[in-house]
């Protein structure tokens, strides 16, 4: 323990160093400086150091615009060192065994990115909400049984949401209010639905939900209405046919279903490529192609549709031809493709899935699409 605070030590006198060389070089060229302008931030790093405590920092931690406490042993972190870091941009304390994170992590009003993946973290704190400068929020690998309900309405300038590889059940309403959202990530929990009003994530371009294999089962129609949606993965799930607002998505150019007891579309129109698929929706919702017991909900979506420019009323017909024939030519409208296996950050699977080889699992799913 002794040699770790020493490691540390010499870090921070490193940095320390680094920091009045520069400043001296500043000097140099500006006469004056106002006490803001002299005032410096530090990057703390003490990472992969084995750390069970913290050792007592030797510098004002409210100088600190980014600590990176990863890869050690800790078990907690103490309230007091999270309420001193006042101008802290970036907290990384993932690989860790966390169990909770201290509600004095709301005192972060100018954290931008925070890090809590690989620990042990069953729920986040409500103080979180007050993070209201935070864009990037990674708790992949964790036990989150439950993200806080009013999350979605105080995060407002989140852009990236990773919550993969949990035992989330369902997300809470609120999510559909994060307008400045652009990347979702949900896979590999146990999620059974999502939020219905899905239609205020206009800025969304990437929604990942796959792998919740027997547990999710339906895709909400305002899935429609994500009007900047490019990538949507929804394989290994227990999906048995998509929503007819599908075909409105004008932007999306990654469709995965790998994995699903999919009907509808069938399979023949799959083998055609994502334009076909988006053409086959519309064309449902055109004619009215649902069972009389969901009619009456699919036309209140029309409307929204309309409103929202991303369907006319009628099917959008293009020249191309189809077939096996003709894969090259469907290039740039969407074709199925069968990419190299690939792996995912971490490994996270429930017993349902020994049906299933750890290759198929972890892999780009087969029946996928791309522009």
């Amino acid at each position: 323990m002794m040699y770790e605070k020493q490691h540390v030590q010499m870090r921070m006198d490193l940095i320390r160093n680094n920091n009045k060389s520069s400043s001296f070089s500043n000097m140099k060229k500006e006469e004056k400086k106002t006490s803001i302008e002299e005032e410096r931030f530090e990057i703390v790093d003490f990472s992969g150091l084995s750390l069970e405590t913290l050792p007592s920092p030797s510098l004002n931690l409210g100088i600190v615009s980014k600590l990176d406490l990863s890869n050690n042993n800790l078990q907690i972190i103490p309230e007091s060192l999270i309420a001193r870091l006042l101008n802290v941009v970036i907290l990384d304390v993932h690989s860790n065994q966390l169990r909770s994170l201290p509600n004095s992590i709301g005192c972060l009003s100018k954290l931008k990115v925070l890090n809590v993946s690989g620990n042990l973290i069953e729920s986040l704190p409500k103080t979180i909400e007050n993070c209201r400068s935070l864009e990037d929020l990674n708790a992949n690998f964790n036990q989150l049984r439950k993200l806080p309900d009013t999350i979605g309405f105080e995060l407002t300038n989140l852009k990236k949401l990773s919550v993969n590889s949990n035992k989330l059940v369902f997300l809470p309403y609120s999510i559909s209010h994060l307008t400045n959202l652009r990347i979702l990530d949900a896979r590999l929990n146990c999620l059974r639905s999502l939020p219905e009003d899905l239609e205020n994530l206009i800025n969304l371009e990437t929604l990942n939900v796959s792998q919740n294999f027997q547990y999710l089962e339906t895709l909400p129609y305002s899935v429609g209405l994500l009007l900047s949606l490019v990538e949507l993965d929804i394989s290994y799930n227990k999906i048995t046919s998509l929503p007819d607002s599908i075909g409105c998505l004008r932007k999306l150019q990654t469709l995965c279903v790998d994995g699903n007891p999919l009907v509808s579309p069938p399979m023949e129109v799959f083998e055609q490529g994502l334009h076909a698929v988006k053409e086959y929706m519309s064309d449902r919702m055109n004619n009215g192609g649902a069972s009389n017991g969901s009619k009456s909900k699919k036309s209140s979506w029309v409307g929204r549709l309309v409103k929202y420019g991303t369907f006319n009323g009628r099917s959008q017909k293009t020249s191309s031809s189809s077939g096996a024939g003709s894969r090259h030519r469907h290039s740039h409208d969407g074709e199925a493709f069968m990419p190299e296996y690939r792996t995912i950050d971490g490994i996270a699977s429930p017993s349902y899935l020994g049906m299933f080889s750890p290759r198929r699992l972890f892999s780009s799913p087969r029946h996928s699409f791309s522009r």
